[in-house]
């Protein structure tokens, strides 16, 4: 069965004593967290990298990918590990020319099959499904249903990230699907972020194992 890593989003206020917040729940997971995403909304974009900088220097020291949301134009100024896009911002193939052939470029494809073979055909690394549970951080107008993490596993290589509304006290059947990462933001940030991580590793470490080859078309 694949690990399932943790996959921190950006509260969308990173001021104050976030980058703290973010070095205390990345130490937490020791290891469990290996990608962060860089989540902001109507910001200048000068701005943007002024906020973005002290995180992406604590990412890399720590081995973090860090991974901007939504623009690829803030995550080249940042030199940033990778790019996360949604359906309306912009192409891989774009991403890809801007930051390079070693960049990690994401794709929302909500609860879409159709959607997730065309992100891997155009060469992203990963595709993300979701939401799987109500979300307190953002409107959810797609849903997912867990059958789509087993379809993607049983049948490609390219990784798939899990998001929507994901706890501790729900995601083991997601970690028990196939999900290779867990997308989380309330759910760290919203209390205690070290206590929220170490929680989530042991619903991870102890989520039950999905039977070699099992899948439910």
């Amino acid at each position: 069965m694949n690990r399932t890593d943790l996959y921190l989003i950006s509260p969308l206020d990173v001021t104050g004593d976030f980058p703290d917040r973010l070095a205390r729940a990345i130490d937490a997971g020791d290891g469990l967290v290996t990608a962060f995403q860089f989540r902001v909304k109507d910001m200048d974009q000068h701005e943007a990298a002024r906020l973005a900088q002290p995180l992406r220097t604590l990412c890399a020291d720590r081995g973090v990918g860090f991974i901007v949301n939504d623009s690829i134009s803030l995550a080249n100024r940042l030199d940033a590990d990778g790019v996360h896009l949604g359906q309306g911002d912009g192409t891989v193939a774009d991403a890809r020319e801007k930051l390079g052939k070693d960049a990690q470029i994401g794709v929302t494809c909500h609860g879409s099959r159709h959607l997730a073979m065309d992100a891997g055909e155009a060469g992203a690394d990963y595709v993300a499904f979701g939401a799987f549970f109500p979300s307190t951080t953002k409107q959810t107008e797609h849903r997912a249903e867990l059958e789509l993490l087993e379809f993607w596993q049983h049948l490609f290589e390219i990784p798939c990230v899990a998001i929507g509304g994901i706890t501790p006290d729900n995601c083991a059947p997601l970690v028990t699907a196939g999900a290779d990462f867990l997308a989380v933001s309330g759910a760290i940030w919203n209390g205690d972020e070290a206590a929220s991580v170490r929680a989530f590793a042991r619903a991870i470490a102890n989520a039950p194992p999905r039977p070699e080859g099992e899948f439910r078309r």
